[in-house]
């Protein structure tokens, strides 16, 4: 199901879908833009041959056993498994956060034993959900911190592509919005200083950068000081979780895309009491499990979404 809503004239072109996926998204850069396949279908393997490709895979909540879904261990087995599949081997892979449930160690465990049957170069960003540990984020930075700044942000290039990590999760309060920080807008500025604005930027975190639901916490407070510097970019895709739903949007030359979890639904916006894992009956479940396909124009043009359920 698709719907398509108007809100502010600044934010025209939002599409949302209610298709919840225990897969991920496969992304190709060509001639500079990024655009999205199915995982699956000889065309998107041909097309992926042909340019650079990257997953992305979010809100695995390894650990989680509730009604919404008791067995989220296998459903990122399943989605991993999809990408094991591929006939074409992606350059990497990122995960946009909330890989446990709980920031446990036997839960990282888990996780990176299934997340590594890929054998693909994984890029992480942590969600909330990562820095409940006793060390407020601790063991993450422990096993995927090497290398980074502050909190977790890094950057790095590949195949002519700039990519940004950030990290807008720490000290989340309960249904509050995410938040950067200063130091950390302070060391983006000085990364995208040098870089020209040619250059494709993708930008991953945890929580939408841009406001999807205040209400529900569903933004970053000061994800607006991101916008600002790289709006000289003439190709920038912005990645997130954290919603456990598809929200698309292109704004000018940006375009954001806010994945679906591995692990359960999370009510649309304002359809329920507040956020949270959404149950539905057993038989439904797979049809609320499946893959996207997104293709990407730069520009004032809305997104073409294709979505298959695994039940399809």
């Amino acid at each position: 199901m698709q719907e398509k809503n108007e809100t502010e004239p600044s934010r025209r072109h939002v599409l949302e879908c209610m298709i919840w996926a225990g897969t991920g998204v496969l992304w190709t850069v060509s001639g500079g833009i990024p655009k999205s396949l199915g995982l699956l279908g000889e065309a998107d393997a041909a097309q992926a041959q042909s340019a650079f490709t990257f997953l992305q895979i979010s809100d695995s909540h390894i650990g989680f056993n509730k009604a919404a879904n008791p067995h989220a261990l296998d459903t990122l087995k399943e989605a991993i498994g999809k990408i094991e599949a591929l006939p074409a081997k992606p350059a990497l892979m990122i995960h946009t956060g909330d890989i446990t449930h709980l920031s446990r160690a036997d839960q990282f465990d888990d996780a990176a034993q299934i997340i590594g049957g890929t054998g693909l170069d994984v890029h992480y960003v942590p969600g909330e959900h990562d820095l409940v540990d006793e060390g407020n984020g601790k063991a993450y930075l422990d096993r995927y911190g090497k290398g980074t700044k502050g909190a977790g942000w890094y950057a790095f290039d590949q195949n002519g592509v700039h990519f940004i990590a950030l990290v807008n999760v720490v000290n989340l309060k309960a249904g509050g919005l995410g938040n950067l920080g200063a130091e950390q807008l302070a060391w983006l500025a000085d990364d995208l200083r040098d870089k020209p604005a040619s250059t494709p930027i993708v930008v991953f975190a945890h929580i939408p950068l841009w406001t999807v639901y205040a209400d529900w916490g569903w933004g970053t407070d000061d994800g607006a000081e991101v916008l600002k510097l790289l709006r000289r970019f003439g190709s920038v895709t912005v990645l997130n979780g954290h919603i456990h739903q598809i929200i698309q949007k292109i704004e000018g030359n940006m375009t954001f895309h806010t994945a679906r979890s591995t692990a359960f639904p999370q009510p649309v916006p304002g359809t329920a009491p507040a956020p949270g894992p959404m149950t539905v009956p057993a038989d439904r479940l797979p049809h609320m499990l499946g893959l996207t396909r997104v293709d990407v124009s730069i520009g004032s043009k809305p997104l073409a979404i294709t979505d298959t359920t695994l039940a399809d």
